[in-house]
């Protein structure tokens, strides 16, 4: 007898898809079928008898004889609230014209009503910015013309110093002084008009200052523009630390003791200064060339550092470090390297840094910036 040939798995699955595979019957197989048959001849039932039940031991018995406990009680399970119970229990919210929705509603703290025909409330206005510096402890200076004197006791400015003493407004220990005149402002009385001048300083007073843009650096303004003098406290003998042009922004040094705002701007000390000018133009390509050294009008600029970084929308960020301290030396800079300024602002000067200072703020030194100051003065002398 030939076996018929095995199908395939492609034709197995054709069938299953069709549906035209033969179906195995339910029920017992052949081989049980035989074996029951085989025990039915020998008088052997098919189907297996029950077991004896078993004997009782006596702790059984004994167990059986004790009264059953009782079943603990069962606790009570909570009635589950129907989702529409739920929703119900559930605090309505509060929509708003604006489409906010508010579980609870939050108490609103108004102010009292008005008596009628009062003004209404001005709002508050944020505080102004500090005015305030710091001092530090003045050395003690040696003999001086009599000029500088009155210059640094705050009472004239340098040049008005030089007219009282030649209009002989000017005496030192009751006498007329004279133009170049050396006195000790430790020991001699100077009097301008008639009034005493204490001449003996003990402490100066340091301020930084964030200069805002359109603000004059100087003491006075002829056409009655803002000074950087109106945005501090009035003290006597004040001068600024290097000077910012009227669009430049930035920290700005303030301070009595004239000596140090000498020894800090003056070219041979090489104080640094910082600034960050927002540019348009190839400003990669001018870093390049700044680093090498541009030659202005009045001579050979070449920066300690300068960095490139990218603004958006072809502007860029140029920082550079300077140590010369020429007149409008960043911005003549930038036109010779054909770059076009948009904003100056000067983040450093020497050990000073801008930091988070707002425009027209001021502070004191600290400690670290005093030490480094009086570090230069001293190199400086």
């Amino acid at each position: 007898m030939t076996k018929p040939p095995k199908k395939t798995a492609a034709e197995k699955k054709g069938e299953y898809r069709r549906g035209t595979q033969k179906k195995t019957p339910k029920g017992p197989s052949a081989r049980g079928a035989a074996a029951r048959a085989a025990n039915e001849k020998r008088g052997v039932p098919s189907v297996a008898k029950p077991k004896p039940p078993r004997e009782r031991s006596a702790r059984d018995a004994v167990a059986l004889e004790k009264p059953a406990a009782k079943p603990a009680a069962k606790p009570v399970a909570k009635p589950v609230a129907k989702p529409e119970d739920a929703r119900a229990a559930r605090p309505k919210r509060d929509r708003s014209d604006s489409g906010s929705s508010k579980r609870r509603p939050i108490e609103q703290h108004t102010a009292p009503p008005r008596a009628p025909g009062s003004k209404p409330r001005a709002p508050k206005a944020a505080p102004p910015p500090s005015k305030a510096g710091g001092t530090v402890k003045a050395e003690r200076e040696g003999p001086m013309r009599v000029q500088r004197a009155l210059a640094r006791a705050g009472v004239v400015s340098r040049r008005e110093a030089d007219q009282a003493v030649a209009d002989g407004r000017v005496q030192v220990n009751g006498a007329v002084a004279t133009i170049g005149q050396v006195v000790d402002p430790n020991r001699d009385q100077i009097m301008l008009d008639g009034t005493p001048v204490v001449t003996r300083i003990t402490s100066h007073t340091w301020i930084v200052l964030h200069k805002p843009s359109a603000v004059m650096t100087t003491r006075k303004d002829p056409e009655g523009r803002t000074t950087v003098f109106d945005l501090v406290d009035d003290v006597p003998g004040l001068v600024y630390v290097g000077r910012l042009d009227f669009m430049t922004e930035g920290v700005l040094l303030l301070t009595t003791d004239g000596r140090a705002a000498h020894a800090l701007t003056h070219p041979s000390n090489e104080v640094e200064r910082t600034y960050v000018a927002t540019v348009r133009g190839d400003a990669v390509t001018a870093a390049k060339v700044a680093r090498r050294g541009v030659q202005l009008e009045d001579g050979l600029v070449v920066p300690r550092e300068v960095v490139a970084s990218p603004l958006g929308g072809r502007r860029w960020a140029l920082e550079i470090t300077i140590a010369e301290g020429k007149t409008h030396e960043v911005r003549r800079l930038c036109d010779a390297l054909e770059l076009e300024v948009e904003r100056l602002v000067r983040t450093q000067f020497g050990p000073v840094r801008l930091g988070d200072l707002p425009p027209g703020g001021a502070r004191a030194l600290n400690s670290t910036e005093r030490e480094v100051l009086e570090a230069l003065m001293v190199a400086g002398r």
